[in-house]
């Protein structure tokens, strides 16, 4: 009959007081051969409180289980083995089996089990990126590129269009800027823009992506594949990014109406996550950031443009050539030098800013010569369409500006006096301006602008139009003068004559 644990204790203590199984049994109410045996294990430096397993069906197959798991690295299924094992004689079910390998497998893999070590990263070591997928702005797919800094965990991500190698270098260009300087080493996932290929285990560089490293002081490093302690932080920084940027059910984020959008979106994400304590640490990254700056390379005033594509210089009319096509810009880059590379049908344009690096600026479809790309948002300040620009006034005298002062109706009557030829201009500006002086320039300002509306631009006219207003039918129907409605007398009154 099995003891229970406290038995066994108080058959134990028997022994230990009595120094004779005999007595011992007495005491402890048990035979003195189970007395000597609790001793016997106890004294060969077993555990008296572990029961001994029984015999089972499977025991003379044991062998073969471990060796089927450790030939599959613990990775055979239990019917597999059990089919096995009944040839090999086994008569027992399945369920014996499948307790039998779940011990094997559990042996192997504590005798397999990698062992990590917390990667302690120093300040001004580490910088790592890695992609992600965006949320659709439209009909079109976006990425995310995702950077982590080590040390102080600050998080930095910028929304692309594609993930090319010049939208890449611009990234990191645009990254090292935010961060204020460049680390000792860039850590990436094995990306074909960043590797090339694998020779025995090896990642062979890319040799833009060398360049870049050497052009902002830093290594650039691949990271092992299955890797958590070199691209956990990266890892997790794409997973909150997606769950805080990208519309999901769980968010309940709507829909980027633009690219601007998203971008704007992503720049409220960093500052959140950046201003908030990290578990880690228990202090937020930008305050980390700031003592870590000190350990960070001194960032080169040019960005790396040797992927970028070829340069190009920004016209006064806000406009590039490109493969003698015209492609517009937006305003504030005239005369600067920006970069224009082709991806897929599309012309990426980018820019540089002192403060946040590279950018891209303008995309447009690729056209043929003959085809400009302009863009009426580039042009905020300029009325849509094409065609010449409404003249402004603009006084060279005190007449003119005695004029143009009475307000806004003063400066549409000159335009469209000026459209239909009116005579005697000058004579009639100076008339209005006496008349402003007499009866008020808001009077003669409404006047002067039904006066432009209307097309009456004679001597009388703005007289006449005063004393319209002033007696009170400024509500009537107005009435253009046009083909159907004439000033001038009629002649149906000859039609009398002789009669």
């Amino acid at each position: 009959m099995t003891k229970s644990d406290r038995e066994i204790m108080e058959i134990l203590e028997a022994f230990d007081l009595t120094r004779c199984p005999h007595s011992a049994g007495a005491l402890a109410g048990c035979d003195p051969k189970t007395v000597d045996r609790y001793v016997e294990v106890r004294d060969a430096g077993g555990n008296p409180f572990v029961h001994g397993r029984r015999p089972r069906l499977i025991d003379p197959f044991l062998e073969k289980i471990e060796e089927l798991v450790d030939r599959s690295k613990a990775e055979v299924r239990a019917d597999v083995v059990h089919d096995r094992i009944v040839v090999m004689g086994f008569t027992g079910d399945g369920r014996t089996t499948r307790r039998a390998v779940a011990e094997a497998k559990q042996a192997w893999r504590s005798g397999h089990r990698r062992r990590y070590r917390p990667w302690v990263p120093e300040p001004g070591m580490w910088c790592q990126f890695d992609w992600g997928d965006g949320p659709m702005v439209g009909e079109r797919k976006t990425y995310l590129l995702c950077a982590w800094l080590a040390w102080s965990r600050y998080r930095v991500v910028i929304p692309t269009w594609d993930r090319t190698m010049g939208s890449l270098v611009a990234c990191l260009d645009a990254t090292l800027r935010r961060l204020g300087g460049a680390p000792t080493y860039s850590l990436s996932d094995n990306e074909k823009t960043v590797t090339i290929e694998h020779v025995a285990g090896i990642p062979v560089r890319h040799p833009t992506m060398v360049a870049v490293g050497r052009h902002y002081g830093c290594k650039v490093e691949s990271c092992v594949p299955y890797d958590p302690e070199s691209k956990g932080g990266v890892e997790a920084t794409v997973k909150i990014a997606k769950h805080d940027l990208v519309p999901t059910t769980a968010n309940l984020r709507a829909d980027y109406a633009s690219f601007a959008e998203l971008v704007a979106a992503a720049e409220a994400f960093g500052e959140k996550v950046n201003a908030r304590a990290h578990r880690e640490t228990g202090r937020a990254p930008v305050e980390m950031l700031a003592e870590e700056r000190a350990w960070l390379h001194v960032l080169p005033a040019v960005a790396h443009t040797a992927a970028l594509g070829e340069t190009r210089r920004v016209d006064n009319d806000q406009t590039i050539r490109f493969g003698s096509v015209r492609y517009s810009t937006p305003d504030g880059h005239q005369g600067a030098e920006v970069w224009c590379r082709v991806v897929g049908d599309e012309l990426v344009v980018v820019g540089a800013d002192a403060e946040r690096g590279l950018a891209e600026i303008a995309r447009h479809q690729l056209s043929t010569p003959g085809h400009p790309r302009i863009v009426d948002a580039h042009y905020p300040h300029h009325p849509a369409g094409n065609g010449p620009k409404v003249p402004t006034p603009k006084p060279r005298s005190d007449a003119e500006r005695a004029f143009l002062a009475i307000g806004t109706g003063a400066q549409r009557w000159l335009v469209e006096a000026a459209a239909v030829g009116a005579q005697r201009v000058r004579s009639k500006m100076a008339r209005a301006v006496e008349l402003a002086a007499l009866v008020g320039a808001g009077a003669v300002d409404d006047a002067l602008g039904l006066a432009a509306v209307a097309g009456r631009f004679d001597d009388g006219d703005l007289a006449s139009i005063l004393d319209h207003l002033a007696a009170g039918r400024s509500g009537l129907e107005m009435v253009l003068a046009d083909d159907a409605h004439l000033t001038q007398p009629g002649t149906d009154a000859w039609n009398e004559l002789g009669r």
